[in-house]
């Protein structure tokens, strides 16, 4: 069931104020000085493709719903954590596995092919930016589309799972949500009782755990990884942001990172974001750090579309 006179693809979408001449001539006059971006995204990219993000006023998951997430100890300490987890999640990601790229992700896909963003680092785990053919990035948090095992650490297809759940779980009366229920991370919300008698499936190899090949809360990214977004950081002219209200640390650290070098920062993100009272904090001028709360679509291929070529 949909919210009344709302598609799936817009009902996450926040509401957000009319795009300017000055966001234009902004975003341009950045594109314009920057001849490389290192680009970060976060949720509210894929709101318009229909997943929820986290922090969106009216229509981000947590101002809509009590959520917590499962945390990387809860996980792999307790089985009765990781029934509750892939229940929710095999009726959750029938939704999830079905979403399809919107303008942002081709937009920051053909910026990237112009070779303006030279590197693309994302919250998301969601996969979109590969399905849009941007498969030279960083996916920060992992890739809800694969399953890894703890004990043999095969990865196998999120998919082929989804296959083994259904066998298991033949007799299990499967409930029936809206997508609205759904959550960033494929997760969809259920009650204990309609948790009760799902079977969680061990590794096909091993009979070891699987878990989804992404980063819970309480866990930390790959230090390699880190060290290697840091690095890209300091080999672009600036930093692009996009969707991202930038709270939580695995992201922020990125663009604290820019403006400590002297990188100018732009972001395109509907409501507030960490960044802004840093950047207040440091006296940043309008040139060093500028932010468009405008839906993002619009703003990006207002030049990623346009035939003018002092845009880009």
């Amino acid at each position: 069931m949909q919210a009344a006179g709302k598609s799936v693809k817009s009902m996450f979408v926040p509401a957000a104020r009319s795009i300017n001449e000055y966001d234009l001539k902004a975003f341009s006059m950045f594109l314009n000085r920057n001849e490389s971006l290192f680009c970060l995204t976060g949720a509210g990219i894929s709101t318009e493709s229909g997943i929820p993000d986290y922090r969106s006023k009216g229509v981000g998951l947590y101002d809509r719903d009590n959520h917590k997430p499962i945390t990387h100890q809860e996980f792999t300490r307790s089985a009765h954590k990781r029934q509750r987890y892939w229940a929710r999640n095999y009726v959750g990601y029938k939704y999830f596995a079905i979403r399809e790229p919107n303008e942002n992700h081709f937009a920051i896909d053909k910026l990237i092919k112009r070779g303006k963003i030279r590197n693309l680092v994302t919250q998301n785990v969601d996969g979109l930016h590969l399905k849009a053919g941007s498969h030279d990035l960083v996916e920060l948090h992992g890739n809800n589309h694969r399953v890894v095992c703890l004990d043999c650490r095969r990865i196998i297809a999120r998919q082929k799972l989804q296959g083994l759940l259904d066998v298991a779980n033949v007799n299990w009366e499967t409930p029936i949500t809206e997508e609205t229920k759904m959550a960033p991370d494929a997760d969809s919300i259920l009650t204990p009782e309609e948790i009760e008698g799902f079977q969680v499936c061990d590794c096909p190899y091993c009979g070891g755990i699987l878990k989804p090949d992404v980063t819970f809360f309480g866990d930390n990214v790959n230090y390699n990884l880190v060290q290697s977004c840091y690095e890209s950081v300091r080999n672009n002219d600036a930093c692009l942001v996009v969707g991202s209200s930038l709270f939580v640390w695995s992201g922020f650290r990125f663009i604290r990172e820019a403006i400590s070098n002297g990188k100018d920062v732009f972001v395109i993100n509907i409501g507030e974001t960490r960044a802004d009272a840093f950047a207040k904090k440091n006296n940043l001028s309008s040139t060093r750090y500028s932010k468009c709360e405008v839906q993002a679509s619009l703003l990006l291929n207002n030049f990623v579309n346009s035939d003018i070529p002092d845009h880009l």
